[in-house]
C-alpha cells in the first residue's frame, strides 16, 4: 500500500489494520505479558487475586487500543477538547464523592471497577494540548500571553490531583504537559523561568505537603535514619534488587517478596520483584522492550506530517518514558518514593487502559500519517 493511498475515499478497514505496526503491538503484548506474569508469582503462584483480573484488563485495552488505531486522527482532533473538559470532570467529581483509599480519594467507585480519574487525564491532557497547539503559528510560541491559556490547562488538574493527594501523578501531569510545550517550540527561556518560580516556591509548597510526603523526601536524603519506619520500604527494596544477582532466584523464588517483606510487589515495586526473581538479565530484558516501545512511539512522532499528529505522539512517548523513568529511579532510591506505577507491569485497570489507549492514539497518527490536516482545522471537515 503506498504513502497517499489512505488519503483516498473507499479505504477500508482491512487497509487500516494492515498499517499498524504489529511489531509495536507484539513489544506491548511482551511487556503486558510480563506484567501478567509477575503478578501470578506476587499471588504466591496463583492467577488470583490479580493475575486473572490484569488479564481481562489488558485483553479489554488491547482491543481498546486497536480500535482507537483505525479511528480517524481528525476524529481525536474534534474530540480532543471535550475528552479533557470531561477527565476534568471527573477529577471534580473525585474531589466531592470520591472512594477513599490508603489516606487517599482518587477513584470513583463504578461497582465494577474503581475509576481513576487522573490516569485519564494524563492522556487527555497530552490530547487536549496537541490539538491547542497544533493551531498556533510559529510566531504564537513565543509571545507569553498565547501561553496562559495551556498552562491553565496544565495547572488546573495538577492543582486537582495533588489535592487527592496525589504527589506522583502531579508531577507526571507537569512533567508531560512540559514535553509537549517543548515539542511545541516554547522558548527554552519560559522554562528557565517556570523553574526558577518553581524553586523560589519549594519553602511555600514543603508547608502544604502532607507529613508522609515529608518523611518520605527525608527518607530518600537519608534512608538509613529510620529504617524500621520511613525507610523500611526502600531499604527493602533495595536489598531484593541486588540479592537477584545477575540471573535471579527463579520465577516465585524471590525471598524477599514471598516472605513479605517487600512492601507494595504487585503495584508500585513489581520491578523489583521482577529484577529479584531475575537477576540483571531479565532486567535488562525488560528494559529492552520498553526502549522498542519508546523507539516505536518517537520514530512515529518524527515521522508524522502534522503538527497535531507529531505533538499527539511526542506528549504519548514522554508520558510512557516518565512513568517508567520515576518508577525505576523510584524502587532504586535515586528520588523519593511518589507512588508511580510501572507502566503496563503494575496492578491498576485505569492505568492499563488509559496508556494503552495513548498508544493507540500514537499508532493512529502512523495509520493516518498522509491524511493532511491544516493548521485551522477543527477536525470536522472532510
Amino acid at each position: 500500500m503506498g504513502w497517499n493511498s489512505l488519503n483516498r475515499p473507499g479505504v477500508t478497514l482491512v487497509d487500516k489494520l494492515l498499517q499498524i505496526r504489529w511489531l509495536f503491538v507484539l513489544a506491548i503484548c511482551g511487556v503486558g505479558g510480563a506484567g501478567i506474569a509477575m503478578l501470578y508469582s506476587a499471588g504466591g503462584g496463583s492467577m488470583e487475586p490479580w493475575a486473572i483480573r490484569q488479564c481481562v484488563r489488558f485483553i479489554i485495552a488491547l482491543l481498546l487500543m486497536i480500535t482507537v488505531a483505525v479511528c480517524d486522527i481528525r476524529l481525536w482532533l474534534r474530540w480532543a477538547y471535550p475528552m479533557f473538559f470531561a477527565a476534568l470532570a471527573l477529577l471534580v467529581v473525585v474531589d466531592f464523592a470520591g472512594s477513599i483509599g490508603m489516606g487517599a480519594q482518587r477513584w470513583i467507585d463504578l461497582g465494577f471497577i474503581n475509576l481513576q480519574p487522573s490516569e485519564l487525564m494524563k492522556i487527555a491532557l497530552v490530547l487536549a494540548l496537541a490539538r491547542h497547539f497544533h493551531g498556533f503559528a510559529s510566531e504564537d510560541v513565543r509571545r507569553p500571553w498565547r501561553l496562559i491559556i495551556p498552562a491553565l490547562m496544565v495547572f488546573v488538574p495538577v492543582g486537582l490531583v495533588l489535592k487527592q493527594p496525589d504527589l506522583g501523578t502531579a508531577i507526571m501531569l507537569l512533567a508531560g504537559g512540559g514535553a509537549v510545550f517543548f515539542a511545541a517550540g516554547v522558548s527554552l527561556w519560559m522554562f528557565g523561568v517556570v523553574l526558577a518560580a518553581g524553586l523560589a516556591m519549594l519553602p511555600v509548597a514543603w508547608q502544604f505537603l502532607h507529613d508522609y510526603q515529608r518523611n518520605r523526601v527525608m527518607t530518600f536524603l537519608d534512608p538509613e535514619s529510620d529504617p524500621l519506619g520511613a525507610g523500611y520500604h526502600i531499604l527493602q527494596s533495595k536489598i531484593a534488587l541486588g540479592s537477584g544477582g545477575l540471573f535471579g532466584k527463579g520465577f516465585i523464588q524471590g525471598t524477599q517478596s514471598h516472605l513479605n517483606f517487600l512492601p507494595e510487589k504487585q503495584t508500585d515495586f513489581i520491578f523489583t520483584m521482577l529484577a529479584e526473581e531475575f537477576g540483571l538479565i531479565g532486567s535488562l530484558g525488560m528494559l529492552g522492550l520498553y526502549i522498542v516501545i519508546l523507539a516505536y512511539c518517537f520514530a512515529i512522532a518524527l515521522s508524522a506530517r502534522s503538527q497535531f499528529g507529531r505533538l499527539l505522539a511526542m506528549g504519548i512517548a514522554s508520558t510512557f518514558f516518565l512513568y517508567l523513568f520515576i518508577n525505576m529511579a523510584m524502587v532504586m532510591g535515586l528520588i523519593p518514593v511518589v507512588g508511580v506505577p510501572l507502566p503496563l507491569v503494575s496492578y491498576g485497570g485505569t492505568a492499563v487502559v488509559s496508556l494503552m489507549a495513548g498508544f493507540g492514539l500514537v499508532m493512529s497518527v502512523y495509520v493516518h500519517r498522509d491524511v493532511m490536516i491544516s493548521r485551522h482545522s477543527t477536525g470536522t471537515e472532510r
